[in-house]
């Protein structure tokens, strides 16, 4: 049998290129290798967004409609909601009684974010506790695998210390150890050369229109010594270089010699970027237009996934309340 795999997005805005090159386009891969189940993250988005509860039903719906246009396939993989399962919540409950508050608060996620992201109130008791939510959730379903970025690594393995917690304090294996899998993610800089975020608004959605990809490329950040035309460039310190490298990998050579040598200026470049860029889009769009107007398919499979999910989680969390000594 195939090994489980658990992974998600948290629903707070469009998803865009870096989703695509950083997560779906390996999601797409492993379904053919694991048992995978995919979850809209609603909960972990309420967690910080709970002051802006309007959009998290309507991005919701429609980043699971990226997943499905981007190859996620519901007869290969469980797609559901974290939210429509409250087992989640329950042994997220549960291991909140074992966690000690010191393993949180030195977490180096939390300690980032809470430096950083100054447009909400973070210091809640709810986001202290994001680790554990997120370990029930990799743990309910006994996944052995989670694909994860270098920067989740150490969430990972404070799942890991949980249930080894879990497992001195109760004298039995229960669960696997998930172990990560890291995959090579190309860094994709967002079109201000900033991270690529939602909070900074400077990515190329997936559901861009072919004139918004058209716009948003144009305005992309060059060479900044490349003041004029005829001025040879740098293509290692332009971003719209490293686009074609990532989405055009092929002309790599090509647009280094032209970069370099003034053949073209930056406005032509970033067009034929443009071009280059909707045609991968092409096909993500006609898939989210059926999908769209098909939006009750879209319920229906989530609604399936549901079901499916919920299905492990009951038989899970059975075990674990009789292991813990709840009647």
């Amino acid at each position: 049998m195939k090994k489980r795999l658990l992974s998600g997005m948290r629903p707070t805005g469009p998803l865009h290129l870096g989703h695509l090159v950083g997560a779906l386009k390996n999601w797409e891969k492993l379904q053919d290798e694991y048992e995978c189940f995919f979850m809209v993250a609603d909960w972990h988005a309420h967690m910080s967004e709970y002051e802006r509860p309007q959009d998290l039903r309507r991005y919701t719906l429609d980043n699971v409609i990226d997943w499905l246009s981007c190859g996620l396939d519901p007869e290969k993989s469980v797609l559901f909601v974290q939210s429509h399962i409250q087992e989640h919540a329950q042994l997220y409950l549960l291991f909140s009684n074992i966690t000690p508050l010191g393993w949180l608060e030195r977490c180096p996620t939390y300690k980032e974010q809470l430096r950083e992201i100054t447009t909400r109130d973070l210091h809640t008791y709810g986001f202290l506790g994001y680790p554990v939510l997120q370990a029930a959730d990799i743990v309910i379903y006994k996944a052995h695998a989670v694909p994860v970025g270098a920067d989740q690594l150490a969430h990972l393995e404070l799942t890991r210390e949980i249930l080894r917690r879990f497992e001195h304090i109760y004298k039995k294996k229960v669960f696997p150890e998930p172990q990560a899998i890291l995959t090579e993610t190309p860094k994709l800089l967002g079109i201000d050369n900033r991270k690529m975020s939602k909070s900074y608004q400077n990515f190329i959605a997936l559901s861009d229109s072919k004139e918004e990809v058209g716009k948003k490329t144009g305005q992309m950040v060059t060479d900044p010594k490349r003041i004029k035309k005829t001025d040879p460039g740098h293509p290692k310190v332009c971003n719209v270089f490293s686009y074609y490298k990532i989405f055009k990998p092929e002309m790599e050579k090509e647009v280094h010699h032209w970069c370099t040598k003034a053949e073209i200026g930056c406005i032509e470049c970033k067009k034929k970027l443009a071009d280059i860029l909707n045609g991968v889009l092409e096909p993500i769009r006609e898939k989210r237009a059926q999908f769209t107007r098909h939006r009750s398919t879209v319920d229906d499979i989530l609604t399936q996934g549901a079901e499916k999910a919920r299905g492990v989680c009951v038989e899970t969390l059975k075990e674990t309340r009789k292991l813990i000594g709840l009647y």
